[in-house]
This record gives C-alpha cells, sequence and structure tokens, in this order.
C-alpha cells in the first residue's frame, strides 16, 4: 500500500571543521529539522506550516531551501505537478552556524524520496539538497549538506562535481557546540574573509588538513590535536564572536583536542576524546557568558554516523 505520508529527521552540522573551511563537516546528534511531508488534494508542491523560525522564513517553496530541494527532485522525476502538503519544523537554533537552511534542504528531499519511494540512495538525492541549500547563501557547496544527509564526518574532495568521501571517526570522540544567542551576519561572516593567502599559510594549512584526516583514520589523538588548527579563516573571523578567545583557551585547557567556529559562527565546536572533557568545556561555556550576561545554549553528543532517516 502507498504512503500517505512521511515524517523525516535532518540532524544539524559543523561545518569547515577548522582547518577543511567549504571541504569538512560533520553531523551532530540533538538539533535539527524535522519534515512532515503528506499527499495533497491540488497539484504541485506547497509548504503548508513552518514552525520555530519566528517567522523568518518563506512558505513560498521556490524561496525556501526544504521547497527547492523537494522541487528539484520532483523535476528530475517528471512528477513536478505530484499534490504534496510539507511541514517544516525548525527544532535547532536559526542562524547559528549549524546549517539550519542545509538541514531543511535535506529534509525537504529526502521526504520526498522517502514517500515516493524512487529508489534513489542518498548520494544520489545530495545533488538536490545542494540546489536547496543555494538559495540561501547563492553558494554551491556540500560541507553542511553532506554530512546532514549521509551522515559521520564527510570530506569533499570538489564541491562541483560532489566528489564527497566520509572519514573514518575513532571512538571516543564527543562534541560540544557552543551558541551565543548573538547575531553574526553570514554575509558579515564572509565579507571579513580576504580573497588571498600567503604561501606558508597554504603550506602550513595543507599539512593541518592533511594530519587530521590521517590522525581521524589511525586514531592518533595527539595527530589530530597537533593538526586541529586553522591558520586562514578562524584569525579572521573570531572578533565578530564574543569571548571566542577565552572560549578557546578554557576548552583547550581543559583537554579539548581542537577548537574552532562552526560554519560562519557564532557557534563554536571542541573537539574531544572522552565525555569528561566535553562536560568540563560545557561548565566553562554557562560560566564565561553567563558572567557577561549573555545566553548560551550547549549541545553536547558523539558525531551522528546516521544522518537524514525516516520515523
Amino acid at each position: 500500500m502507498a504512503r500517505t505520508s512521511v515524517k523525516v529527521w535532518a540532524p544539524a552540522t559543523v561545518a569547515n571543521v577548522a582547518v577543511g573551511y567549504d571541504i569538512l563537516g560533520f553531523a551532530i546528534d540533538g538539533p535539527g529539522d524535522e519534515i512532515l511531508l503528506k499527499r495533497g488534494t491540488s497539484k504541485g508542491l506547497k509548504i503548508v506550516e513552518i514552525t520555530g523560525a519566528k517567522g523568518k522564513l518563506p512558505l513560498d517553496p521556490m524561496k525556501n531551501t526544504a521547497g527547492v530541494a523537494a522541487i528539484k527532485l520532483l523535476e528530475s522525476l517528471g512528477a513536478e505537478d505530484e499534490p504534496l502538503e510539507m511541514s517544516i519544523r525548525k527544532k535547532m537554533p536559526f542562524g547559528s552556524g549549524l546549517g539550519s537552511s542545509a538541514a531543511s534542504a535535506v529534509g525537504g528531499v529526502f521526504a520526498v524520496n522517502e514517500l515516493l519511494k524512487t529508489g534513489l540512495s542518498k548520494r544520489e538525492i545530495l545533488r538536490f539538497a545542494v540546489e536547496g541549500e543555494k538559495v540561501a547563501d547563492g553558494a554551491w557547496h556540500a560541507d553542511n549538506v553532506a554530512p546532514s544527509l549521509l551522515g559521520g564526518m564527510t570530506f569533499i574532495r570538489d564541491n562541483e562535481t560532489l566528489d564527497v568521501h566520509k572519514i573514518y571517526v575513532p571512538k571516543g570522540i564527543q562534541i560540544v557546540v557552543i551558541y551565543p544567542e548573538v547575531e553574526v551576519l553570514t554575509k558579515d561572516s564572509r565579507a571579513v574573509l580576504s580573497d588571498s593567502i600567503q604561501l606558508n599559510q597554504h603550506i602550513l594549512q595543507s599539512g593541518n588538513l592533511g594530519g587530521f584526516i590521517i590522525g581521524m583514520y589511525n586514531s592518533d589523538f595527539e595527530l589530530i590535536k597537533r593538526s586541529l588548527n586553522d591558520v586562514i579563516i578562524e584569525p579572521q573571523r573570531a572578533a565578530l564572536i564574543p569571548s571566542f578567545s577565552k572560549m578557546k583557551e578554557a576548552a583547550l585547557s581543559h583537554g579539548a583536542l581542537g577548537f574552532s567556529i562552526s560554519g560562519a559562527g557564532p557557534s563554536m565546536f571542541a573537539f574531544c576524546n572522552n565525555t569528561y572533557v566535553a562536560e568540563k568545556i560545557v561548565g566553562s561555556a554557562e560560566q564565561i557568558y553567563g558572567d557577561q550576561k549573555i545566553k548560551v545554549k550547549t549541545f553536547q553528543s558523539g558525531i551522528n554516523n546516521e544522518g537524514a532517516f525516516l520515523f
């Protein structure tokens, strides 16, 4: 019997991962987007409800990342007139640097794929999710979309062709995401970046990226710690986030393997090798931002290896 409705979950993500600007990302447990899709009565896809976004997201499916991703898949199937009704439930901080628009895009296309039982794999629908994400920032990149859909940590050798690979994650890795509730606009976060870098920066960053990946595959936490150091993007963006340096110093002093900005910010992440270290960092975040009367949310989890799923 054909399904009449589906409910799917698409997780939040951390992109860039310090040393992999636009090419590294991983999914986390906890926050994310819930998409409900059901068969409608009039032709075409309609977004009938959005909750949790404080009215900031459009119901027009051609202006919404979830809608565009879903429609691109429907067009490829010749099913753009399929009567469908979508509800989007945002269950993650909006504009936080945790891949909110990407999670919507992933949820939208994954829901259509499941409801219509297309038989397409997650990798085969990845390009439609990227099409949706492009609506949000105008760029074709999958560093949030790929891990939200596929799960785990993903490395993108080339965004244009979506040459995406999953990276082995050692046992014990714990992530702390710290979200101070301040506004950092993506356009401002990108505007501060220089179009050029020095040769020595490129050499050092390339070494750090390679060292990080080798450290992950070999479960070499000391190599990960030496490598998880962004010498290009983070120094340019750090001033946009209140108390970034103080928070980083605290995280590293507690034993974090690395600490940097999640996506465009203002969220930050700590990369840890056990829950004890993670819990100490959560405590420091609450104290540092509490002292400044800045509201802060923290999320502690392993790396989510499942990605988008039906439930």
